[in-house]
């Protein structure tokens, strides 16, 4: 089972209430909160396109831009002792932090994959 789906650029989670009985989600990656659900897979897509749908008109609506997804910038925390190790690499490569951080999580994602 597939646990995200996608519409217009953004990506929802896909989680069930075993207690409810319900599929639920929320949009992710983004600061707003837009969460939507159903009885069943049908109704939950439906109800997270209602949600993007009703969350990029109430932006036009004020005139205000949506956020975008996954804009390419995060924070991330780790220790102190893998943070020097890490930018003495970086340097000792002459690539920037963000380039080895960019290419060690693009390195692991296709690992991954396989």
């Amino acid at each position: 089972m597939n646990n995200t789906i996608s519409y217009k650029g953004y990506v929802g989670s896909v989680e069930f209430s075993e207690e409810d009985g319900v599929f639920y989600g929320k949009v992710m990656g983004i600061r707003a909160l837009i969460s939507y659900e159903g009885q069943n897979a049908k109704e939950l897509v439906d109800d997270f396109h209602f949600a993007v749908d009703d969350y990029l008109e109430l932006c036009k609506a004020e005139g205000q831009a949506p956020e975008k997804a996954y804009k390419g910038s995060f924070n991330v925390r780790i220790s102190p002792d893998l943070h020097r190790s890490a930018a003495i690499f970086a340097a000792a490569h002459q690539i920037s932090l963000n380039s080895f951080v960019e290419k060690a999580v693009s390195d692991e994602l296709a690992l991954q994959k396989g």
